[in-house]
């Protein structure tokens, strides 16, 4: 068995794959949310050194991705112990050789990298147009409101991804999503 099957099995027989996708689209979104406020915080500061800029953002992605993956990681894996616990309670024998076992010990770490992973590829893909910049690339914007593009255009397919999974409208859900962000733009402008 690959490391694909042996994942998914691992995530059917603990029925995790909920929690996984919950996860990725929860600390996602955090991360994407995060990356357009640090961005529109420095757009209306009038920050202009655009190292400074990445430094601070790929600080703040590294931070939401550490925090995604332990924080992850101590529940979930507290969690899986006490089921694990009840199982052997209720079936009066040792399963820690066992496929439940194992999905005991695995299935944390799934979701702490997931949970982790999630907001640090999603904060990188939202500064790309910064990194472009700085590479020397020509953009279309000046690389914030590229950004800024990139960051509201992650967090609509986010909301169509949720759409998609809960069977209403991905327009709709994109659209709501969306509106969360732009009601977070709003609010940074009003308060900074």
């Amino acid at each position: 068995m690959n490391l694909l099957e042996q994942a998914s099995f691992l995530l059917r027989i603990t029925r995790s794959s909920d929690i996984v996708r919950r996860y990725f689209v929860v600390n996602g979104f955090d991360g994407a949310l995060a990356m357009l406020g640090l961005i529109i915080g420095f757009l209306v500061s009038d920050a202009g050194d655009l190292t400074v800029i990445i430094n601070v953002c790929v600080g703040a992605a590294i931070a939401l991705g550490m925090s995604g993956l332990s924080s992850a990681y101590v529940s979930e894996a507290a969690e899986r112990r006490r089921e694990l616990g009840k199982l052997e309670e209720a079936m009066i024998t040792d399963l820690h050789d066992s496929a439940h076992g194992e999905a005991a010990r695995e299935v944390p770490l799934l979701i702490a990298l997931v949970n982790g992973l999630a907001p640090l590829i999603i904060s990188l893909l939202i500064l790309l147009p910064l990194f472009l910049h700085q590479a020397g690339f020509s953009l279309p914007l000046p690389p914030l409101y590229a950004a800024i593009v990139v960051a509201l255009l992650v967090i609509f397919l986010l909301g169509v991804f949720l759409g998609r999974i809960s069977g209403v409208s991905w327009l709709r859900s994109g659209i709501q999503t969306l509106l969360v962000a732009v009601v977070t733009a709003a609010l940074i402008y009003l308060f900074t």
